[in-house]
């Protein structure tokens, strides 16, 4: 198995500066207390400021000192989600260690601002209005409408869907709102679908694993929320020609700025289409290297499932840059 560095060589001395290059973007979920810390001395911490005039917010109160808990809620967490990668994003590229031409981009639900971006559909400070906007409105529909969410590992998808769509039969609400990697599904519903599918999950070889979130994201639970994010895409201005983001709602690449404010609304209760979109990014694209720039190393562990031939990196934190072991096939 050949290691590479962050840099671009690989450990038997071939050079990798030539091999395309895709970024990838985490999305809710990978939040943490103290998120920012790493970032603070560096350059890219100046996006804090930049992020705060646009939003209201204090980014860096809230990437330094704010609880774990008040960091689970929606609007806050997508916020700080969205800062660091950016911050990751602008690291790497002032390093020159993306180890190659971008070709494509990506993110996953909430990740899909950075990579916009990160491909220069949008400028950051509108980008930051667009996730302020977006959080709040998911917010406020998981408070009119109490849902969870779960992941079935272990379980084909077709099997997955056939479940759910049986359980909404009876009369309960749950869909499939993640398909992240070969055997990981995420689900979202009511509290009654969402148990009721972890009950069942057993007959077709899987298990549920439940998630602690604030809502039923990526479900008809979030279709309040279409008209508020609707009427702020609506009015943001999109550059005309941009590099390749591939959608979570279609797995397909777009270039062009006016597709996004029908993605964009149609991502609130769409499943995000990760497994489809990696594929996308390593076949049809042809990315042999994905970057995951923010906080965590989720999305890495689901490339290595979806496609083990890539080359996979996280740049989570500014040490990460000069790891001769943060690339890994």
């Amino acid at each position: 198995m050949a290691r590479t560095s962050i840099d671009g060589c690989c450990a038997e001395g071939e050079s990798m500066s030539r091999v395309p290059v895709a970024l990838v973007f985490p999305g809710q979920g990978t939040q943490k207390q103290g998120m920012g810390e790493p970032w603070r001395d560096t350059a890219s911490w100046s996006l804090t400021e930049e992020v705060s005039a646009a939003t209201g917010e204090d980014l860096a109160d809230l990437l330094l000192y704010t609880p774990a808990e008040q960091l689970r809620r929606t609007d806050l967490a997508q916020l700080a989600v969205f800062t660091v990668a950016l911050m990751a994003h602008a690291e790497a590229v002032r390093a020159g260690s993306l180890g190659g031409p971008v070709v494509a981009c990506a993110g996953h639900s909430l990740g899909e601002y950075a990579a916009l971006v990160a491909a220069g559909a949008l400028d950051v400070g509108r980008a930051a209005e667009l996730v302020a906007v977006r959080g709040r409105a998911m917010r406020e529909a998981a408070l009119a409408s109490k849902g969870t969410m779960g992941v079935v590992v272990a379980a084909p998808l077709d099997q997955v869907d056939e479940l759910v769509a049986g359980i909404r039969a009876e009369g309960a609400e749950v869909w499939v709102a993640n398909i992240n990697a070969p055997g990981q599904t995420v689900v979202s519903g009511s509290p009654e679908g969402v148990a009721e599918t972890g009950e069942r999950a057993g007959s077709i070889g899987g298990k549920m694993l439940r998630l602690d979130v604030g809502g039923a994201f990526h479900s008809p639970y979030m279709a309040p929320a279409a008209e508020a994010l609707g009427r702020a895409l609506q009015e943001t201005a999109f550059a005309a020609d941009h590099l390749p983001v591939v959608a979570n709602v279609d797995a397909a690449p777009h270039t062009g700025g006016h597709v996004w404010p029908d993605l964009g609304v149609r991502q609130l209760t769409s499943p995000v289409r990760w497994e489809e979109s990696v594929r996308t990014l390593t076949g049809p694209l042809g990315c042999r290297r994905l970057v995951e720039l923010g906080a965590g190393r989720t999305l890495s562990g689901l490339i290595r499932r979806i496609a083990p031939e890539a080359e996979t990196v996280s740049v989570n934190g500014p040490s990460a840059l000069a790891t001769p072991t943060a690339v890994r096939r």
